[in-house]
């Protein structure tokens, strides 16, 4: 059987973008449709477990790669999104969600070997504390905050901290958050202090994203690395793309530094071109040797 470098999880989306200008997109979306291919694109063996309708099997080819490394973890419905962005640099945004995903249940999980497990959700309730229960004894765990702390009420996007945050914190090896949901977690508008006190809350390793740069703490040392993208037109998906590029870098061995710099050139990369990244890993080599060094 083959065995894989990290199984990311999580639901796809329908989604509707639109710009401050008003012009409306309609894509996939979700952090597992932008999380898989930049983690793919490393080279690293990625399955994708993906919670959505039967009948939207056509959001799964946004993920590239052979469909034998994919499964469809069948729902009543697939998550529909609207973002509006109010300003240029897609900082500003209202987002809303019509339609959400039943949970990810544990016996859904496929049985393939693999070392990482990564939770990409969008809202509460997309991750039971049961799977993250499971998943912990089958091999390293990680999640995106975002699935913990976002709240679909009544189709409107609310954020409220994570009351189990003490009991599953430790579960995490990795940990992703921005910096709005590193503040609603602890309280703390300092970046670094975050990461401290997440770390201080069993979570081994966070990276916390933001427009200006990329941070990891891994409970020694800060590692911090400058977003260089040229233009924002592709914003939508920022952290998931870093995130997938840094846990596939982790994966294959690559350490800290290195891989924070490789999954901070992705992105800033990604951020040129709408839509998911569909580079490879030399094009993210090329571009740290331009505008990284």
């Amino acid at each position: 059987m083959k065995s894989y470098d990290l199984m990311i999880i999580g639901p796809a989306t329908r989604d509707v973008n639109i710009d401050y200008t008003g012009q409306q997109v309609c894509d996939a979306g979700g952090a597992v449709t932008f999380c898989t291919p930049a983690a793919r694109a490393t080279g690293a063996a990625v399955f994708a477990a993906v919670k959505i309708a039967p009948e939207d099997r056509e959001l799964l080819e946004k993920l590239g790669g052979d469909p034998a490394d994919c499964a469809l973890l069948p729902s009543a419905r697939t998550t529909l999104m609207r973002n509006e962005y109010f300003t240029p640099d897609r900082e500003r945004r209202n987002s809303s969600c019509p339609a959400q995903s039943d949970p990810v249940l544990p016996e859904e999980i496929p049985e393939v070997p693999c070392k990482l497990y990564h939770l990409a959700g969008l809202l509460s309730g997309d991750f039971p504390g049961a799977l993250l229960e499971h998943l912990h004894t089958r091999g390293l765990l990680s999640a995106d905050a975002q699935g913990f702390l976002r709240h679909n009420e009544n189709g409107r996007m609310v954020f409220h901290d994570w009351k189990q945050k003490l009991q599953y914190l430790p579960y995490l090896d990795f940990l992703k958050t921005d910096a709005a949901e590193a503040e609603i977690l602890t309280g703390l508008t300092d970046r670094r202090e975050a990461a401290k006190v997440l770390y201080g809350w069993g979570a081994r390793e966070i990276l916390i994203s933001h427009n200006s740069e990329m941070l990891v703490y891994d409970g020694k040392d800060f590692y911090t690395c400058p977003v260089k993208a040229r233009n924002l037109s592709g914003r939508t998906g920022r952290g998931d793309t870093t995130f997938g590029a840094y846990l596939a870098m982790r994966m294959l061995g690559t350490d800290v530094p290195a891989a924070l710099l490789y999954a901070t050139a992705c992105v800033s990369l990604k951020m040129e071109t709408p839509g998911v990244f569909r580079g490879t890993l030399r094009d993210v080599e090329d571009y740290i040797r331009e505008f990284y060094r």
